[in-house]
């Protein structure tokens, strides 16, 4: 028999999957913001509150995702088991000896957290500080990156340059010469970068808010 906590939790694995939080799903879908939030799961009269065919229809659609995907987040084949994810600052990202030329972890230096299995050994955490990123990563929040999750455009990504600048963008576009990238931030300036500039660039998986 289907729940309501199943439906809600692939709703909720939907949006990790994409690198957003239900908020930022909500938002790629053209939704209201607070579509998807906890707090809409549940009626103020303590009446369980479905999501609507029409909404899940546009968040598959947003994000790419076909429909017999959703039914297996709805019940996975086998249950996703918490492992060590290593975990270093953001602003430490840009520093020699805690990230290879690959963008894959390095050295000694790194904290851990628990995250359930994704599909790429070499993941890893990113702790954000400051308020550059707001309002879509916030002071403390956590990302989990994939090296070798595919990207396409409208992901959000980390990307190094040679020069040792680590930023979080979105996507817009990617070619042989150039690499296009939103702000996530409206009082920062998107950015191109000459595709010879990029040392590396990964796909945002997670995001804790």
């Amino acid at each position: 028999m289907l729940t309501h906590a199943q439906v809600w939790s692939a709703i909720d694995r939907l949006a990790a999957r994409s690198g957003l939080s239900p908020s930022g799903l909500a938002r790629r879908a053209g939704l209201d913001p607070t579509t998807f939030n906890k707090s809409k799961r549940i009626t103020p009269q303590a009446r369980l509150r479905w999501p609507s065919t029409e909404s899940i229809a546009k968040a598959l659609a947003a994000t790419g995702t076909p429909f017999e995907t959703f039914v297996d987040l709805i019940e996975p084949s086998t249950a996703a088991a918490p492992r060590p994810v290593p975990l270093l600052g953001f602003a430490e990202a840009g520093g020699g000896g805690h990230l290879d030329d690959g963008g894959l972890p390095a050295g000694e230096s790194w904290n851990e957290i628990a995250f359930p299995t994704v599909n790429d050994e070499h993941a890893y955490a990113l702790a954000i500080s400051g308020q550059s990123m707001e309002p879509a990563y916030r002071d403390g929040d956590i990302i989990v990156v994939s090296p070798a999750a595919p990207i396409r455009r409208g992901d959000r990504v980390v990307v190094r340059t040679r020069g040792g600048e680590v930023m979080a963008k979105e996507l817009k576009r990617r070619t042989a010469k150039s690499v296009e990238l939103k702000s996530l931030n409206p009082e920062h300036p998107d950015r191109t970068l000459a595709a010879s500039e990029v040392l590396w660039i990964a796909r945002i998986l997670w995001a804790s808010q």
